[in-house]
């Protein structure tokens, strides 16, 4: 009987899941999409049982669409949306109130509180963040700041928090298991990088108590096996998990440090390895641990955009020039260039390199002649002017340029989109056969620990090429479009 692994990828807009075989290549595809929920500006938030229903939908049909059993899933590997921070209660597993999701800009007076009282600099010497919403630990200090009741319950031991990786195992183990990996534990503001353990005084200044925290473990592990779940037999090991954006750096098989990867999806990250050396940046990126193999850490540099995919779904669905997203890059290359118009897609804030929570999206250079195939072009080249902004702060921390890209996530698959990101970033643009990198980095750590495959080197035999895209603009081109782009994101 052919073996498989499942992966899970549980994302900010749905669940995909996928059976992956030993070959790597993938054998059925599923995804199940969930509502977002928005009380107020600013806010974002999910519903955990949405979000498990979701899960439980999308390996049910995969397995019915498959034809394969339960039995012949060897294990369960989980990728998941980074930051959103849940609680849920320990005896009974039920969330304890909505999630909140990782684009979520509530706890921006907590950031700027730790801030004025001079705590920046030990959090980022820790734990290689800075106070931004966008990490875990200052919106659990809100959850908990604004709920007595749920911080009494915290602290008498009652509830658990986690990332949606911690409520996944917990969901599929039967509540048997707490935990989570490094990759995500490293954007909690919580964890220390150097020993990968909860640091006692970020924990004090963040007024989080320790009975609420998993247990950290490695990235490729058997965490636990599956119990009590209608849609599996009990016994399958869940043994990986990464953030999405390091399951991606893996997937892309950037096993040597210097190797840079880039996803496009709902956000867009570009992530570089740096092997087992923790790189402190000076130009706004993050230090992230990439993934622990054993006693093996391997960090990463990360620059993060929090508005990619999602600037193309706003022309859809806000502004209705498409009813596709997959459109837009036919509309778009419908003009040589975008007519001098400049969209800068900070919908939810800035992030890497420039970290401007109040900044919002600015349309600049619009004139009569202006039309839906301009803002549509210069939708996609806001989009790679973000990730030409995050590779040159890279390439200042680690003093030397990146050789080459490679790239995955949905938005992947616009060849105008990676056409542009070459000529911008002047490097080659690398995309591989399959672009759900993701999944296949989770795979591939939940395959590892069961020795489905005995090596990452077994495993990035595998990846394989699909185009590589050269840069051809001028720079007298793109010196003019990095000068527009420059001074509207200054106004954004």
């Amino acid at each position: 009987m052919e073996r498989f692994i499942l992966a899970i990828d549980q994302g900010t807009t749905g669940t995909t899941a996928l059976l992956i075989g030993h070959d790597l290549r993938i054998r059925g595809k599923t995804t199940v999409d969930f509502p977002q929920h928005y009380p107020r500006p600013g806010w974002v938030e999910h519903d955990a049982e949405e979000i498990w229903f979701s899960v439980l939908q999308a390996v049910r049909r995969l397995l019915r669409e498959t034809g394969v059993t339960g039995e012949a899933i060897a294990a369960i590997g989980i990728t998941n949306q980074r930051e959103t921070t849940l609680l849920w209660e320990r005896d009974s597993g039920r969330p304890a109130g909505h999630a909140i999701v990782w684009q979520d800009r509530r706890s921006a007076d907590i950031c700027r509180e730790l801030r004025d009282k001079g705590l920046e600099e030990i959090f980022r010497r820790k734990t290689g963040l800075i106070f931004d919403p966008y990490f875990s630990g200052t919106k659990l200090t809100w959850r908990l700041r604004e709920d007595i009741n749920l911080r009494r319950r915290a602290e008498a031991g009652e509830l658990a928090f986690g990332t949606v990786d911690s409520f996944l195992v917990w969901r599929l183990t039967g509540g048997a298991r707490h935990v989570t990996d490094a990759s995500n534990a490293s954007r909690t503001l919580l964890m220390d990088l150097h020993d990968l353990q909860w640091d006692g005084e970020l924990l004090g200044h963040l007024e989080v108590p320790d009975k609420l925290l998993p247990e950290i473990r490695p990235s490729s592990a058997v965490y636990g096996h599956t119990r009590g779940l209608e849609i599996l037999p009990d016994g399958i090991p869940v043994a990986g998990m990464a953030g999405d954006q390091q399951a991606a750096l893996f997937g892309q098989a950037c096993f040597t440090p210097g190797e840079a990867k880039c996803t496009y999806g709902t956000g867009a990250f570009l992530l570089e390895n740096t092997g087992g050396e923790i790189v402190e940046s000076r130009n706004g990126l993050l230090t992230t641990v990439a993934w622990q193999l054993g006693e093996d850490i391997t960090y990463a540099l990360e620059g993060s955009a929090f508005i990619a995919g999602a600037a193309v779904q706003w022309l859809r669905d806000g502004l209705g020039l498409f009813p596709s997203s997959a459109d837009i890059e036919a509309l778009a290359a419908s003009v040589p260039d975008s007519g001098g118009v400049v969209f800068v897609p900070a919908l939810t804030g800035l992030g890497a390199p420039h970290w401007k929570s109040e900044a919002r999206g600015l349309i600049s250079g619009i004139t009569r002649g202006t039309s839906a195939a301009h803002l549509a072009r210069a939708t996609l080249e806001g989009i790679a002017l973000q990730i030409y902004d995050l590779a040159m702060a890279m390439n200042e921390d680690r003093g030397k340029p990146l050789a080459l890209l490679k790239v995955d996530g949905g938005a992947a698959r616009n060849d105008l989109l990676m056409q542009l990101q070459a000529d911008l970033v002047g490097l080659p643009v690398v995309r591989p056969q399959t672009v759900e990198t993701t999944a296949l980095g989770a795979a591939m750590l939940a395959g590892l620990a069961v020795d489905f495959w005995k090596s990452p080197q077994e495993v990035s035999t595998s990846w394989q090429e699909d185009r590589r895209f050269q840069g051809r603009m001028t720079q007298e081109v793109r010196d003019e479009i990095l000068q527009r782009w420059h001074e509207a994101v200054k106004k954004a």
